[in-house]
């Protein structure tokens, strides 16, 4: 019973430290491409159980997929320009074709693709990522104003908007500064929470959408109706994938230092196949594309726990959130004073 507890609360953690990740990705993604309060909610929840059936897929270990280590998965950060750029110029159903079909080809390719890897050093996927992020700071700085709300209420630029953006900006800093350990690693969420708080104590949060989502629902196949697929969208993020496996490898290898584990090519093979599952489960049920999360490795490093029962139970905790809109609803309400900090911290 005593290890149960301890377990649970070790995995626990694991789910604080990347949930602000988790759930940025689609507040950008959906608030960017014009997404109803419904249909954000709908996204940040099917988001949360993906992380959690991403991860299982990727810590359980078998002939055909699995790295079988202590690895957390969430939502790519390299695949958020892309599919905004998709969504806005093709709609939202290209954008999950073009998962669908990445996840596919991701599968077929991993065999061989472990054999590729010397040739992206860190400073190739560094540099790109880089990119990425330095292109994602003006939309930012936008939403420090106020965001596109704000600008049609004639707000824009509203003293209360930068006063709790820069506010809410300081906090985390402080906090990620002058903390250690776990209070540093989840330095982001505390921000969050805490400017979100604010926000609400100045008036500026409608609780309607956690008032009216539900407290129960499945998963729907397709739930922004049948994918349609796009050439130039597919290559796009088929590219964002190849990349992400990048990254992933960089994480493999440093688990497999922590765990005391050499990790050979088949280990790789097995470790991007249950990516490509994981990415083409996203497309089918309207997710994202999946990849390692770091910031639990550096947990699993501070903590010296390396047993995969304690992630068994961070994914089966992520699963179990996925079911609950209105605990989903709860990310939908975070203003964009609050979430841009977060976006310009990870960026």
């Amino acid at each position: 019973m005593k290890n149960a507890l301890r377990f649970s609360a070790l995995g626990f953690q694991h789910v604080l430290a990347m949930y602000a990740g988790a759930v940025v990705v689609p507040l950008i993604v959906g608030q960017s491409i014009g997404l109803t309060a419904e249909q954000l909610t709908y996204l940040v929840a099917i988001d949360i159980f993906m992380c959690g059936i991403a991860t299982l897929l990727q810590v359980m270990s078998n002939r055909f997929f699995g790295i079988g280590l202590p690895v957390v998965l969430g939502c790519t950060f390299t695949a958020v320009t892309p599919m905004i750029q998709i969504g806005k110029s093709f709609g939202v159903t290209a954008i999950y074709g073009a998962i669908l079909v990445t996840g596919v080809v991701i599968i077929l390719i991993s065999g061989f693709f472990g054999k590729l890897v010397r040739f992206f050093p860190p400073v190739v996927t560094g540099s790109v990522v880089t990119i990425i992020g330095v292109t994602l700071i003006p939309v930012a700085m936008t939403n420090m104003g106020g965001g596109d709300a704000a600008r049609e209420l004639g707000e824009f630029g509203d003293p209360k908007h930068l006063l709790l953006s820069f506010g809410t900006l300081v906090f985390i800093i402080l906090i990620y500064r002058l903390s250690k350990g776990f209070l540093k690693a989840i330095s982001i969420l505390v921000g969050l929470v805490v400017g979100t708080i604010a926000a609400y104590m100045m008036g500026m949060i409608d609780l309607t959408p956690v008032k009216e989502a539900s407290y129960f629902h499945f998963p729907q196949l397709f739930y922004f109706g049948m994918p349609t697929f796009n050439l130039s969208a597919i290559v796009t993020m088929l590219l964002v994938a190849i990349v992400s496996l990048v990254e992933s490898s960089g994480v493999y290898f440093a688990l497999g230092d922590i765990c005391d584990r050499e990790i050979k090519e088949k280990d790789l093979a097995k470790g991007y196949r249950a990516e490509g599952l994981a990415i083409t489960l996203g497309g089918l049920f309207n997710a994202f594309p999946y990849t390692t999360f770091s910031q639990n490795v550096g947990l699993i490093q501070m903590s010296g726990v390396k047993t995969r029962k304690v992630i068994y139970i961070a994914g089966g905790m992520l699963v179990t959130l996925g079911f609950i809109p209105k605990f989903a609803a709860i990310a939908t309400i975070i203003p964009d004073d609050v979430l841009v900090v977060a976006m310009i911290v990870m960026f």
